[in-house]
């Protein structure tokens, strides 16, 4: 895979001119700049006169869907981290600029009429593959309308665009606090978190919703007050402020849908997926449902069981109560706590032990990137080798790190594809933005083991993007499938937290440097396994409100009502009420009503990584074959087909319900 030349540095907006700042005025310039390369290179598409071929119509679209996406994705980004307002509201503008130049470019005719003429008898598979989507996408998106209807369709996405947009900042700049009256209501607390929010000259104690801090409440707090509080705090960020946006975004959305001939918005999201339709999705939904409801209840009468036995009166628990209830019930029955295992996992140690984990199983080379540019002092930068090459040559990506919360920064985490890598000529570039604990001095950033699930699933995504970016084409470049197989990698790579072995590789104690030992893995492991019916229930509540927001009439919806009736269909927890989760539930306009994506990928990903030897994880030649035919194809084959490859057969069910159904008494062999 290594390249034949040194290929081109791509300019970065916040860098500009080397400065080592930007301003909105600097990135506007930027952004001007790469839309006129976009339309310079659409603009020689369209001058071709006589026969269409790939070189001159087919490379230059291309080329101009690199331009787009490029400034696009790093637009975005600084919408998502830049520490100055002002710039991350240029930013929002300015994606909103590029969007409309999306917008324009799929409804042009012209376009779609020159790549409709190219001839592709002599087209590779990912060629053609990449051509015949195109064109598919063209038509989905209403270029063949009549102006007037282009023109209003037009309108319609930039609007959407614009509540998209929107809803996210509300939800990026709308974190809530919760304030605790004396230290002792932070009882039960690791001794490290209360370190690090010392009382104020009052007495009290301030929380953010951030990660860092929400989820060690929800995990650990002894207060019942508490937890409810900040559960609360958490589900109302960017409420009531979001609320009307997104009935104004599912109206919009809705007439896309009716515009382009869908009866809803559902209907036409699918139309291109793996999974087909929305009735595909819907009995998809119902075959999950069905397959957990019985082991979900089970979970939830033996938790159950175990608070009335120490608490009274207890009759039902809220969600509020999930989290700290289901780690009192590990501890006891299994013989777990989850804070013995943070001292293990501080963060630096962390990342170090996930790039070496990559760097084995993909054969790669990961070295610190000298003199990149960064948006941010804290953001790491590394230059991704093939195999033991550490040459410009061999260079095939670069990523970056950004991993720690900070003021007027996305609240979430996710993996953020940059540059589209074109073979020969550019490498792809990425980053991962998210909230782990850490990052200020004296802190060692102690996290718990979903923390470091995310951090793999994370990276999975970020693998995706730099070994599926060596393509001929940018648009079949990275992360580029279709959107219900991008999560088949990140949760194949969850699934390496769990072996004892390669945890001790990396896991060592952050004091006396001791490995983890193999026997409080193999607890956390049975632990762990408990609570996944429920996890699945989780998310077919939050798959179901998505689909059913995108499928029922605009005009009757009640958002309110129907979070509840959904939650309550799915969830055996006590609803809260005043709980608004919608208001920043950010994947309602990004995967809009593809939540599913989560739980259908899930299947495939157990599927997956049943083909590993468990034994040697590390040293198994399955990995290879893995990078080689699922992550390396990235978008230039369709996701049944790297499925079929792989596999060599399509997904199977058995994986995902052995892994559901897996039993988690003490004793049971889990990695063994």
């Amino acid at each position: 895979m290594a390249q034949t030349e040194i290929l081109q540095q791509f300019e970065h907006p916040w860098n500009p001119d080397g400065s080592g700042s930007v301003s909105p005025a600097s990135l506007e310039a930027w952004v001007k700049e790469r839309l006129a390369r976009h339309q310079k290179s659409l603009d020689t598409m369209l001058s071709v006169s006589g026969a269409r071929t790939l070189e001159n119509t087919l490379r230059a679209y291309d080329d101009a869907v690199a331009e787009l996406g490029a400034a696009g994705s790093q637009t975005g980004l600084l919408n998502s981290v830049a520490t100055s307002k002002e710039v991350r509201d240029a930013a929002q503008a300015l994606t909103q600029q590029i969007a409309e130049a999306g917008t324009i470019l799929a409804l042009n005719q012209d376009v779609y009429k020159a790549l409709s003429a190219i001839d592709l008898s002599s087209a590779d598979d990912a060629t053609r593959h990449y051509a015949e989507r195109t064109l598919l996408q063209y038509r989905l998106a209403g270029v063949d309308k009549d102006d007037a209807m282009r023109a209003h369709i037009k309108e319609l996405q930039d609007k959407a665009t614009l509540l998209s947009l929107t809803f996210a900042r509300n939800v990026q700049e709308g974190g809530n606090r919760v304030t605790v009256k004396s230290a002792a209501e932070l009882d039960g607390l690791p001794q490290d978190f209360l370190a690090s929010h010392p009382p104020s000259e009052d007495g009290t104690v301030t929380l953010t919703t951030d990660y860092p801090d929400f989820l060690p409440v929800m995990t650990f707090a002894k207060s019942a007050e508490l937890r409810r509080n900040m559960f609360l705090a958490y589900q109302t960020r960017a409420y009531p402020a979001n609320r009307q946006v997104l009935m104004d975004l599912l109206a919009t959305r809705q007439e896309i849908a009716t515009t382009l001939g869908f009866s809803t918005w559902a209907d036409l999201a699918t139309a291109d997926q793996m999974m087909e339709s929305a009735g595909n999705m819907q009995a998809f939904l119902d075959q999950l449902d069905k397959a957990t409801k019985g082991g979900a209840e089970r979970e939830y009468a033996m938790v159950m069981e175990f608070v009335q036995a120490r608490e009274s009166g207890v009759e039902k628990l809220s969600a509020a109560d999930r989290g700290y209830w289901y780690e009192q019930y590990r501890r006891t029955a299994f013989d777990f706590d989850s804070q013995s295992v943070r001292p293990y996992f501080p963060y630096e140690r962390v990342e170090r032990g996930v790039l070496e984990t990559a760097e084995k199983l993909f054969k790669v080379t990961f070295l610190p990137a000298e003199g990149a540019e960064v948006w941010h002092e804290s953001v790491s930068a590394w230059d991704v080798f093939d195999g033991a090459t550490t040459t410009a040559r061999g260079r095939i990506g670069r990523f970056y790190l950004d991993m720690h919360p900070r003021e007027g920064k996305d609240k979430w985490f996710s993996a953020h594809p940059l540059i589209p890598g074109i073979r020969d000529r550019q490498v792809p570039e990425a980053a991962l933005i998210c909230n782990f604990p850490g990052g200020t001095k004296d802190d060692p950033g102690l996290m718990q083991y979903s923390d470091v699930v995310t951090y793999f699933h994370e990276f999975g995504h970020l693998m995706h993007a730099i070994l599926g970016g060596q393509q001929q084409w940018a648009g079949v470049s990275g992360i580029a499938t279709e959107g219900d197989f991008v999560e088949v990698p990140s949760q194949t790579l969850e699934e390496f937290f769990r072996d004892p072995r390669l945890l001790a590789t990396f896991a060592h104690h952050y004091q006396t440097n001791e490995p983890i030992p193999a026997e409080l893995v193999l607890k956390m492991n049975r632990a762990g396994a408990f609570g996944r019916a429920d996890w699945v229930r989780s998310q077919l509540f939050y798959t179901s409100y998505s689909l059913d927001t995108h499928q029922n009439d605009p005009a009757a919806l009640d958002l309110d009502a129907l979070l509840k009736s959904d939650y309550e269909r799915f969830v055996p927890y006590e609803w809260v009420d005043g709980n608004r989760m919608y208001a920043s539930f950010t994947h309602l306009t990004g995967y809009s009503s593809n939540y599913y994506t989560y739980l259908y990928d899930k299947v495939i990903a157990l599927d997956f990584f049943s083909t590993f030897n468990r034994v040697n994880l590390l040293d198994d030649p399955v990995s290879m074959k893995y990078r080689q035919m699922v992550l390396e194809p990235g978008g230039s084959l369709p996701g049944k087909d790297i499925v079929l490859r792989f596999l060599g057969r399509s997904q199977s069910f058995d994986a995902f319900q052995n892994w559901v159904s897996e039993e988690f008494v003490p004793g049971t062999p889990m990695y063994d």
